[in-house]
Formats: C-alpha cells, structure tokens, sequence
C-alpha cells in the first residue's frame, strides 16, 4: 500500500534515517501533489516535522514556498531555521529580493538567517544589503555578512 502525503510527512520525525531518506526521495517525487502540504507542516507543533518540511521544501525548489519559509526562519528551533535557510538557498535567484527585505527585520537570528542563505546563493545584487550588516549587534549576523560577501566576490569555481 502506499502512504499518503500527509502519512510522509508524519514520517518525517522517524529516527530511522533510512525512513526519512525514503520519505525525501517520495516527497520531491510527488512534488506537485507535496508542496502545499508541505507548506502547512511548517506550522506543526513537532520540530522534527517543520525541520523535514522546510528541507524537502528545498528539495523540490517550488518558490511557492519561499515566503513560508521566510516566516520560519524566525522559528523558535535553531535546527529548523537553519534548514530553512538552507531551503531558501536551494530557490536560487527566486528567493534573492525577498531575502534582502528580510535582512531588515529587528530579529538577528532571522537577519542571520538570511543573510546566510544570500551567500548561498551567491548573487551579486545582495552585496550592498549585505554590507550593512557588517556593524550588526550580533556576531552572529556580522559573521554571516562576511562571508556572504566573500562567498558572492569569490565564487568557488566547479571542479
């Protein structure tokens, strides 16, 4: 029998990495029909489930998702931020303009965030953004603008 949707995406908080291995290869196979659920899990009470939302969300590059997870990347959970952030890289040039806007919001942990998914993806359009964040309050933001900036001056050529 196979699972719906709704059944993977409770399998998201499995312990076995092989269940969730699995459950990332059905869900960005079932895109089309994953997205919207996927988008909704982002709000579960369970970390595990918002944590594998926003990671099969990156997976499947939908940039329908890329304002959801913009607003997760002010959840409570460190982890489920940073795979937010990660997600939000994964869109690529989709996800640039709305970053940038969020590089103003008075949470450093979402301006980190954020400013850690632009050095991802490495467009040259989020450099002055950037560098007004080089005399942030937080460490955290400042070192994230850093190397931002240089991940976009430098990129890493493909070997």
């Amino acid at each position: 029998m196979e699972k719906t949707i709704e059944e993977l995406i409770q399998d998201l908080k499995s312990t076995d990495e092989f269940v969730k291995e699995e459950t990332m290869g059905l869900l960005e196979f079932n895109a089309k029909e994953s997205v919207d659920p996927l988008i909704n899990a982002l709000k579960s009470s369970d970390k595990e489930i918002r944590k594998g939302a926003a990671q099969a969300l990156g997976l499947i590059k939908d940039t329908k998702a890329i304002e959801p997870l913009i607003n997760t990347l002010s959840d409570g959970n460190k982890l489920v931020r940073r795979e937010a952030s990660t997600a939000l890289s994964h869109m690529g040039e989709a996800a640039v303009d709305p970053l940038m806007e969020t590089l103003k919001s008075p949470d450093w942990k979402v301006r980190g965030a954020a400013v850690w998914a632009l050095g991802a993806i490495g467009d040259s359009r989020a450099v002055g953004s950037i560098e007004k964040l080089l005399n942030d309050e937080k460490n955290f933001v400042v070192v994230g603008a850093r190397y931002a900036i240089d991940a976009i001056k430098n990129p890493k050529k493909e070997e």
